[in-house]
């Protein structure tokens, strides 16, 4: 099909160009978030958003290009947000303050993005590429999160300065553990809380989060500062 006969089904499906790539990338999340990346189909997509498949091709090039550009808009949203925590937590003087700033920055945006309804879907879809045995194929996660991956291990590093380089790094991948799980929890706290804990709202599930991470990394062994007043023996 030529490009030409292309852009005349997009006008016909309704809308600018814009739009339609907009709406193929809402049909997009929806799918991805419910079937995962190999359970996708651009068939499925192209049916929500209600364009020909050739449309589909047409704006994104094939599947993973239309999984790459969800991932491009939204990621930058979530790194923004980190960076500017990252950059108030080293204004901090007091390492336990800096420490618990420094868990802000990594938890909350992804607990706030859960909560707001237009981008619930993308919370599901990058629970599932964290966890998907084939994602290191698509190098998503590490082009879009580890630089800002290695700032937060930096600046655990200054938090917690007598610590093990490889306690760094499993204290910081226990906490995307605990956010992964919680950010793409699909009811089971509420159903086992009998509705007391809802990752739903935000501010309460930072609040209990960021406290239980900040005892784990103060009291699991990785802070070996000797207590106020006490000189490391050399």
């Amino acid at each position: 099909m030529s490009n030409r006969s292309i852009k005349a089904d997009g006008k016909r499906a309704g809308g600018s160009p814009a739009a339609t790539r907009e709406r193929i990338l809402g049909s997009a999340e929806q799918v991805f978030a419910e079937r995962g990346y190999e359970g996708a189909s651009v068939r499925r997509i192209a049916l929500g958003a209600d364009v020909p498949i050739a449309l589909v091709n047409y704006h994104f090039g094939n599947k993973e290009g239309l999984y790459r550009s969800i991932f491009e808009l939204r990621t930058p949203t979530i790194v923004d947000q980190r960076i500017a925590g990252l950059e108030l937590a080293a204004t901090e003087t007091d390492l336990d303050r800096r420490l618990e700033l420094t868990i802000k920055a990594l938890i909350i945006p992804m607990l706030r993005l859960r909560g707001t309804e237009r981008h619930s879907w993308f919370v599901r879809i990058l629970s599932r590429e964290v966890t998907d045995p084939n994602a290191n194929t698509r190098g998503i996660v590490a082009q879009f999160f580890d630089p800002v991956a290695k700032r937060f291990l930096d600046e655990l590093k200054a938090c917690l300065p007598h610590a093990a380089e490889t306690d760094l790094h499993w204290g910081y991948h226990a906490m995307l553990g605990v956010m992964v799980y919680i950010v793409g929890d699909t009811g089971r706290i509420v159903r086992l809380s009998d509705g007391a804990c809802d990752p739903d709202n935000h501010e309460d599930a930072a609040a209990h989060v960021v406290s239980l991470l900040l005892a784990a990394l103060k009291h699991g062994g990785l802070d070996t500062r000797p207590p106020q007043g006490q000189a490391l023996s050399s």
